[in-house]
């Protein structure tokens, strides 16, 4: 029997809020399963920024987790589930002193880009 593949994932519905969290990935890669939600990718046939299609029939942005942590798609919070904040702040970000925050403000993906 093989083990079940996870992965800390950076997860944004819609232009809504996002969270870190874990997600299982399917034998095949094409969908992820977060807590009850299953989700499918769409394979660039979404709409703006979408990648991943929920079974609430929602559209999800989901990608891994940005080591300097600008993951959300326009300035805005970004939750850490209680599961993987440990190893979110010491593995990904590298600031182990970090692991009892549970949330963060992000500039997003384009800030970098709007200030040249």
């Amino acid at each position: 029997m093989s083990a079940v593949k996870t992965r800390i994932m950076y997860i944004q519905r819609g232009w809504g809020p996002g969270r870190i969290g874990r997600v299982r990935v399917s034998k095949s890669g094409r969908t992820l399963f977060y807590g009850d939600l299953e989700l499918t990718s769409i394979g660039g046939r979404g709409g703006l920024k979408t990648n991943y299609a929920g079974s609430n029939g929602d559209e999800y942005w989901v990608s891994g987790p940005r080591k300097d942590g600008q993951d959300t798609l326009t300035p805005g919070l970004v939750e850490i589930d209680d599961d993987v904040r440990d190893e979110y702040w010491r593995l990904i970000r590298g600031l182990p002193e970090s692991a009892m925050v549970a949330s963060f403000r992000s500039l997003g993906v384009h800030a970098k880009h709007a200030t040249r």
